[in-house]
């Protein structure tokens, strides 16, 4: 019998729906395997992403791929009056969020990163936490992530990388290949879930790639920052004025 090709080897509409299927299997515990697959340093990254939004008080932030909300949380945590939208294309996974203490405050919306369902120059920040390397067209995302944001206003991305060239490289292929899916199989039973997610960071952009993408897309102030031994990027980017 042939075996079924993972989703990471899937492309177009058959990756999206495979990828969605993952994230609807995973939701009841994607917070704690974030938690445990980070040693907890998760948090940080996200209050770094927040800060380079540079979000005004009273402004309007969009937050794709929301997911449990853990973003557009941290912002309503660092900017007063705030209004917060998270979207995502897994309902299942927000309704875990919505759960969450302050869930309210977040206006939950499902929704495709490839067809924002809001008008142009609506948001003064769009940010995203593990998204781009599940989307299955980075520029149309970025072309839509334009189109919703006000001019002057920034766009921040958090997501993984493939491990730097360097020393460390053996060891981080080995956790992300080996340790993470026996994690994955033994707090959530899906171990493809968990095959997929390392597998689909290995085969990433790299930082200087993605950072390339979205100046194309018009983007100035590109900048980005490594984490977790180079194996996590936030990168920020602005809409000219």
């Amino acid at each position: 019998m042939t075996k079924a090709p993972s989703a990471e080897q899937l492309s177009g509409a058959a990756r999206a729906a495979a990828v969605q299927d993952i994230f609807r299997r995973i939701a009841p515990r994607y917070d704690l395997m974030n938690r445990v697959m980070t040693f907890g340093m998760d948090r940080r990254w996200r209050r770094f992403a927040i800060r380079q939004a540079h979000l005004p008080e009273g402004g309007k932030l969009l937050d794709i791929a929301t997911g449990t909300g853990d973003l557009a949380f941290e912002a309503l945590a660092q900017v007063p009056r705030l209004t917060a939208i998270g979207a995502d294309f897994v309902p299942e996974i927000m309704q875990v969020g919505r759960r969450r203490p302050n869930g309210e405050r977040i206006r939950w919306i499902a929704a495709d990163a490839l067809n924002l369902p809001f008008p142009d120059e609506t948001f003064d920040a769009v940010t995203h936490g593990f998204l781009v390397r599940n989307v299955i067209d980075i520029p149309r995302a970025f072309a839509e992530q334009w189109r919703v944001l006000k001019r002057g206003g920034y766009v921040v991305c958090l997501d993984t990388t493939p491990p730097p060239p360097n020393l460390l490289r053996p060891l981080l292929l080995f956790y992300l290949q080996r340790i993470i899916p026996l994690i994955g199989t033994l707090l959530t039973g899906q171990h493809d879930a968990y095959t997929y997610l390392p597998n689909s960071t290995i085969g990433f952009k790299t930082p200087q790639e993605l950072a390339t993408l979205m100046r194309e897309a018009g983007f100035t102030e590109v900048g980005y920052r490594r984490f977790m031994f180079g194996t996590i990027a936030v990168h920020w980017a602005q809409k000219p004025r």
